[in-house]
């Protein structure tokens, strides 16, 4: 395909090979594929006695779902599987990705046993309560 080059812009014709490699791939999966493939938006809010993460996970199924909390870190897992139905088809165009996508969070100062999950309209709500620091206990000693 052709590229139109903006009026203004002088550029030296040295060859660049990596940057041959870019254009290809940019040509192949698009500007913003990397955005769309590699990870899911999430939203964590403070909301005083805990924290609540949104993650936009839209067109999974519940079923596609994992959280798993090892050694203080939550990851949040889901996989796309390509359906034997769509393998046939011919497509013109292909804009959706199939894949596991995963992200990881830190949840050294969250009550990990009382954390609560909820998925509706293609967005992962985790309620985490926050961890109740105890203060240390403060008493008067007698002086005898």
């Amino acid at each position: 395909m052709f590229e139109l080059i903006p009026f203004g812009n002088r550029r030296v014709n040295v060859y660049d090979p990596f940057r041959a490699f870019d254009e290809m791939e940019r040509n192949f999966f698009g500007n913003d594929h990397r955005s769309l493939v590699s990870t899911f938006r999430t939203d964590v809010v403070d909301t005083g006695d805990a924290y609540k993460l949104d993650a936009e996970l839209p067109g999974f199924k519940k079923e596609d779902i994992r959280i798993d909390v090892e050694n203080d870190v939550l990851t949040i897992s889901v996989e796309r599987k390509l359906d034997e139905s769509e393998k046939k088809q011919d497509f013109v165009k292909r804009e959706r990705f199939y894949g596991s996508y995963s992200r990881s969070f830190d949840v050294s100062g969250i009550e990990v046993d009382a954390i609560q999950a909820a998925y509706n309209d293609g967005v992962l709500t985790l309620t985490m309560p926050k961890k109740v620091e105890n203060a240390p206990a403060s008493r008067r000693l007698e002086i005898q």
